[in-house]
């Protein structure tokens, strides 16, 4: 019986060893992949605000700054909305920008017993803000875009494997001001399988279409960094490329450069910034518009005018048995207050929409409406498309576009 234990006893290290081992190489993988993005669905963001003020101790400066970079934030936003000079904004008092900022961002800063100086980024309430910037028609986004970025350091690229620095600025990144779309992963689960270095130079459409579709996105941007190295902890060169496509088309590239490797992560936060600042300019040329090969639609009659498609609705709402009707969720622009109430009533008066409710308001962008339909989804498109409606089935949801028809308002066709 004494031997018998003394046999057991290696066995049971040994397997205790392996539990262990497989644990940490468990925990390793898990905790080396995934970097959440950060929500700014309902902010604005204005970077790089420099100020520097002396007072008579270090509170009352710092507080004399931050108000300091409120103004300015809000002049460079007005600025950025409008496309003119900060000088031209209007003023708010402090007391309204105190109303509307949502945030203040430290980015830089150092503090003496009299004087701060600091860079800062103002994050702006988007529901608050919008009324104020008088955002009327540049509320248009692009289509939603898969983000995939590769980083090349060395001699391997790297997307979703391992937690790179290029992913963690553009899960830093605050895309609310930006006019695209973007769809970015955390980078768990099957993450690093789909969406890979590899995958990004694929051209085949057909594993691109079910990509898009599990993302709930149109296309995809493959923002691109090479990092070269003088030597470990020197200087560093990155070169940027943002690209666009299944294609992989190249929309430009730049160079940056970091005294340190310290200074790195600085120096990829502003290369997210000038790359997001080349797919705007694009969106603004009608250069990112989504591959049409990405899509697959049923080719529409040329007889099918406004009048039959109104005429269809109508025949497959009545046909609907359903007394109550069926939820759907839409996606709708809304550039100021008043087109969300247009947008509302233009709903309801849709054949077969029993009601229509805003859950979650976004001026200046994309607000999400409820709305109870009699019918089925088929039905609700076709009625929408009679009322003048684009639409877009994004992940089960639709999105609604000011479509080239009947204006949604009228329902007739806008004058020539």
């Amino acid at each position: 019986m004494n031997l018998s234990k003394r046999l057991l006893h290696p066995m049971t290290f040994v397997l205790a060893l392996l539990f262990c081992g497989a644990a940490a190489v468990v925990a390793q993988i898990e905790g080396d992949r995934g970097v959440p993005p950060i929500d700014s669905s309902q902010s604005l963001e204005v970077s790089g605000v420099a100020v520097d003020v002396a007072a008579k101790d270090a509170d009352t400066a710092r507080t004399a700054a931050w108000h300091e970079a409120q103004r300015r934030g809000w002049k460079m936003l007005w600025a950025k909305t409008h496309g003119g000079t900060p000088a031209a904004a209007p003023g708010l008092p402090d007391s309204t920008l105190d109303s509307i900022v949502a945030g203040i961002v430290v980015e830089d800063e150092q503090i003496s017993p009299t004087r701060y100086i600091a860079r800062l980024g103002i994050l702006f309430d988007r529901a608050r803000t919008g009324q104020l910037l008088g955002v009327g028609g540049q509320g248009a986004r692009s289509a939603p875009m898969l983000v995939i970025p590769v980083e090349w350091d060395g001699s391997t690229p790297t997307t979703f494997e391992t937690r790179n620095e290029w992913q963690k600025a553009w899960a830093r990144f605050r895309s609310g001001g930006s006019v695209v779309d973007y769809v970015r992963v955390s980078g768990t689960g099957s993450d690093p399988l789909l969406l890979n270095a590899a995958q990004a130079n694929r051209r085949g459409r057909s594993w691109w279409r079910m990509l898009l579709d599990q993302y709930g996105a149109a296309d995809v941007l493959v923002p691109e960094v090479r990092i070269d190295r003088s030597w470990p902890g020197g200087p560093a060169t990155a070169t940027f490329t943002a690209r666009h496509g299944p294609d992989s088309t190249v929309l430009d590239r730049f160079t940056l450069r970091a005294d340190n490797s310290d200074g790195i992560p600085k120096m990829l936060d502003e290369g997210v910034q000038r790359i997001d600042a080349v797919y705007s300019r694009a969106f603004a040329s009608a250069m990112l518009n989504p591959d049409k090969s990405l899509v697959v639609e049923q080719p529409v009659e040329a007889d099918l005018t406004a009048n039959a498609m109104e005429a269809e609705a109508d025949a497959a709402i009545t046909a609907a048995t359903s007394d109550v009707g069926t939820g759907y969720t839409l996606q709708v622009d809304t550039p100021d207050a008043a087109s969300v109430g247009q947008a509302e009533a233009t709903l309801r008066s849709v054949p077969g929409v029993r009601s229509a409710a805003t859950t979650s308001l976004a001026l200046g962008g994309v607000s999400v409406i409820r709305i109870t339909f009699q019918g089925d989804a088929a039905a609700l498109r076709i009625a929408l498309t009679a009322r003048g409606w684009r639409v877009e089935d994004i992940g089960g949801t639709l999105r609604l576009r000011r479509g080239s028809g009947p204006t949604p308002e009228t329902g007739t066709a806008p004058a020539q």
